[in-house]
């Protein structure tokens, strides 16, 4: 197994790199953020702010999330990842 070498990243690097994803799903859809406001029901304020900074609340990004309709990003998010070592690990885990 090859070693990774460790990255450390700011919780304001991983917040503007969010934000530049989110642009640029908003973008190849092509919805404004104007549009999106509507949508959403998030402020065209917070929505401009989130996008230049990376500043969103919980809410406000699950809000915009679901109004792009990326469901299967929000149902990934800190989902549990694990890799089973037999079939009886992963049988007894879905039993919890």
């Amino acid at each position: 197994m090859e070693e990774q070498a460790l990255q450390f990243v700011t919780y304001y690097e991983k917040q503007l790199e969010i934000a530049q994803r989110f642009v640029a799903i908003r973008k190849t859809r092509k919805i404004t953020q104007q549009r999106l406001s509507t949508l959403s029901g998030v402020s065209y304020a917070s929505i401009r702010r989130f996008e230049k900074t990376g500043d969103i609340s919980l809410a406000s990004l699950v809000k915009l999330a679901l109004a792009l309709q990326l469901y299967d990003d929000l149902d990934s998010l800190f989902k549990r990842r694990h890799e089973y070592r037999s079939i009886e690990e992963l049988i007894n885990d879905q039993k919890d």
